[in-house]
């Protein structure tokens, strides 16, 4: 069996790493004219990172990144709404990782080049169609100076992003992506250590969120972590397309991202004006996702990643989800190894699982608890369970883990109030 996989993202690359070993053959195929370690910080919950560990990748990815020790929801006066242990501290047999994206993306890279060869990594073959037929999927690619190239293979793999080329031959008349009036600004600096210098922070609510966490440790400079920050605010009703195109790589405008912050966060550990004015580039990005399709699969073509179930980035699931579908996907096809049948029931397993997080995305995810808070006490409170009560906010943060997976992982829940 012979798979070619469209991207060379954190999705394709980790499809690529499963399905080889599975014993299958992979060929991957990505626009870019180099694989670079680009963007900021990410989150990798235990469900996704037990994947990459059963890969053998956990060595690499701690040296790294950051074994997540505990989330604290915070209001915007600092005071605490939530706060729970994550990954090994809260029984997980693995851990929460917080790390660089192209930290994370150069590991998976390493691997790829290492265990599968140079010659199956195929760069600046931007996707253009396909042909689906007599028991063959034939890709069609050109590079930037048009060049044409025609590959075939059992299966065709689309794991070409948020505005993937593969899911717009199936869903042609499905529009552009749909804008929720949020903008996200990401980035990273070296930052002085804050708690146990493996904690992460939420705080805001409805209006802005600022999230902060470290994602490396630099053993020269034991005081600082390189941090992460992040900024959501809605800037309009989301009516209209955003200001700009969706692009992760997207350079960010300070006054922009700190109008937000400014005045406004009072949380005592960190002033996010400041942490933003010392971060010499940063990224923005329009919050979009698409509306659930009926369908991933067909015939010898399926999807994966944010080509299948582009979300919101709440919650650490979207680069999370996508290793999830790279594993069932092998899964699969190790148990019945022909495309057709196992694409199928990759599309049964995953579809419905991920539309349920896409939802969920929208009303907040385990944010919404911030959300609650702030509307119901604005200008802070005197006892957070007056304002909402233990059980109600377990329920918010404690159900968005039931339902997108990872909660099922935990050996033995230790949650701290």
């Amino acid at each position: 069996m012979k798979l070619l996989i469209i991207g060379g993202g954190i999705g394709g690359l980790v499809t690529a790493l499963a399905l080889h070993r599975a014993g299958i053959d992979v060929d991957i195929f990505e626009q870019s004219q180099e694989l670079r370690e680009l963007g900021v910080g990410i989150n990798l919950l235990p469900h996704a990172v037990k994947e990459l560990a059963a890969l053998g990748l956990l060595p690499a990815l701690d040296e790294a990144g950051i074994r997540t020790r505990e989330l604290i929801y915070l209001n915007r006066h600092g005071q605490v709404v939530w706060r729970e242990l994550r990954g090994l501290d809260a029984g997980y047999d693995v851990p929460q990782l917080s790390i660089h994206r192209g930290k994370l993306h150069g590991v998976l890279l390493k691997a790829v080049l290492e265990r599968i060869g140079p010659s199956r990594l195929h760069a600046d073959r931007h996707f253009v169609d396909l042909k689906d037929g007599q028991g063959k999927v034939t890709a069609f690619l050109e590079s930037r100076t048009g060049r044409r190239f025609e590959v075939v293979g059992d299966g065709l793999i689309g794991a070409d992003g948020i505005h993937s080329r593969v899911r717009s031959l199936f869903y042609s008349e499905e529009g552009p992506l749909l804008w929720s009036g949020i903008m996200l600004w990401r980035g990273a600096t070296a930052w002085p250590i804050y708690e146990d210098g493996r904690t992460m922070v939420i705080a805001g609510g409805n209006a802005a969120k600022f999230v902060f966490y470290p994602i490396h440790a630099d053993p020269a400079r034991p005081d600082q972590r390189l941090t992460n920050w992040a900024i959501m605010a809605r800037i309009t009703d989301g009516a209209g397309p955003p200001p700009r195109r969706e692009d992760w790589n997207a350079v960010g405008r300070i006054e922009e991202a700190r109008a937000f912050v400014e005045g406004s966060f009072h949380l005592g550990f960190v002033d996010p004006a400041r942490l933003i004015a010392a971060t010499s580039i940063f990224y923005e990005y329009p919050n979009c996702d698409r509306d659930p399709v009926a369908r991933w699969s067909y015939g010898r073509v399926t999807l994966l990643g944010d080509a299948a179930h582009p979300m919101y980035p709440v919650g650490s699931n979207g680069a999370s989800q996508a290793i999830l579908d790279a594993a069932a996907l092998a899964r699969h096809l190790t148990a019945v190894p022909d495309v057709v049948p196992a694409f199928a029931a990759y599309d049964a397993e995953r579809r419905p699982l991920t539309a349920d997080i896409v939802s969920a995305n929208r009303r907040g995810g385990p944010e919404g608890v911030i959300d609650m808070v702030e509307a119901r006490a604005p200008d802070g409170f005197d006892d957070i369970d007056k304002v909402a009560s233990y059980a109600e906010r377990e329920a918010i943060v404690r159900g968005y883990a039931s339902m997108a997976g990872y909660a099922s992982e935990q050996v033995n829940r230790r949650t701290s109030r």
